[in-house]
């Protein structure tokens, strides 16, 4: 049997970065020695506001070079409140791997889990599982300050620029098509709906018409539209009718977080972006800097991150043991709440970073 090995350029970063990604790590080792098929070979790379801080600039030399002849990469976590550039903006050189390796789909799932805290009293709140769908290189980012793009930006103006562009877009719809479809083969319900503002804005509308343009290819997916204030409303309101939400880079900023605190909050908001050659995969909290030593983050969000990345390599190099490795970890997270096994801090539970690790790990490791 043939055994993959796959390079993964770690960033640690800033903050609780480090003991969640030690704690994906740890996970990631059991699941694969569990399912064995694949190697993971670790290459630690250097980067966020604590080396700026230091060195002046914000990734080691050669690091972005060698993330880039990874297979993937997984990042911790990055910023540091004390810690910025002169004009007031956060050191975010994550923002400017998404734009070198042209990550444009950042995938934001949302998924209640048993006995985790939700905020709508609604028994249908038990069932929200859905995807927010995020572009992540151009939109209102696209002038993001990491990017040092000439915009007006002077003590009296500032000007920023919401870029939608054809070629991006139409890669992007048909990410989010093939994932509801994806979706659907694993029993959900396969709806790609379009989240914009078309009916003010002509960036929105383009994107609006690329996606009705994009939708032929594929018509055993239903597809539907939200206004992006419309969905705002639509994800307190009955979140659980949502599948997969295809939006603007801000957009999906927002969204994301909106819909990760109906189901516990930051510390469970897995994130992936990736790319046609590329990918990169965080939680996406931040650096959590008063907490950092304490034993309190929740590694959760990291560890299902490390879960996606696992999903991408298996499902990229057609290696079934990999993939099966991240639904592994997929669904002992989920057990594990089932069970009450799982009582992270952030949830006010008793047991730390180290706690939900170990008890994830025995989870995967025997799970009966």
């Amino acid at each position: 049997m043939t055994t993959h090995s796959y390079r993964i350029a770690i960033i640690k970063g800033d903050g609780i970065g480090v003991d969640v990604t030690d704690a994906t790590m740890a996970v990631l080792d059991a699941a694969r020695r569990r399912t064995g098929g694949f190697t993971l070979v670790r290459e630690e790379l250097l980067a966020g506001a604590g080396y700026f801080e230091e060195h002046g600039v914000d990734i080691a030399p050669g690091a972005e070079d060698a993330a880039g002849a990874a297979d993937a990469i997984f990042l911790g976590a990055i910023g540091l409140p004390r810690v910025r550039h002169a004009d007031g903006t956060e050191i975010s050189p994550h923002l400017r791997l998404r734009d070198r390796f042209g990550l444009y789909a950042g995938v934001r799932p949302i998924k209640a889990y048993p006995n985790a805290p939700r905020l709508l009293a609604d028994p249908r709140a038990a069932d929200i599982d859905l995807v927010v769908l995020r572009e992540s290189t151009e939109g209102l980012f696209w002038s993001a300050a990491a990017h040092e793009r000439d915009t007006v930006c002077n003590d009296d103006e500032v000007q920023d620029v919401l870029r939608i562009t054809r070629p991006t877009t139409e890669k992007l719809h048909d990410f989010g098509f093939r994932l509801a479809r994806k979706r659907r083969e694993r029993g959900g319900k396969g709806k790609l709906t379009c989240v914009d503002k078309a009916n003010v804005f002509r960036s929105m509308a383009l994107f609006r018409k690329i996606f009705d343009e994009r939708a032929a290819a594929f018509p055993d997916i239903e597809r539907d539209y939200r206004y992006v204030d419309a969905q705002a409303l639509d994800l307190v309101r009955a979140p659980w009718e949502c599948d997969v939400l295809v939006t603007e880079n801000m957009f999906g900023d927002i969204l994301s977080d909106l819909a990760g605190g109906l189901v516990g909050g930051m510390g469970m908001a897995a994130c992936a972006e990736i790319g046609d050659a590329h990918a990169l995969f965080q939680p996406a909290h931040g650096s959590a800097p008063d907490i950092i030593g304490l034993d309190r983050a929740n590694p959760l969000a990291a560890i299902l991150s490390g879960a996606l990345m696992l999903d991408y390599l298996g499902e990229r190099h057609e290696d079934e043991a990999c993939a099966a490795a991240g639904r592994l970890v997929e669904r002992s997270v989920e057990a594990g709440f089932a069970a009450g096994r799982l009582r992270p801090m952030e949830f006010g539970g008793d047991m730390g970073t180290r706690a939900v690790t170990a008890e994830l790990i025995d989870i995967l490791t025997d799970p009966a």
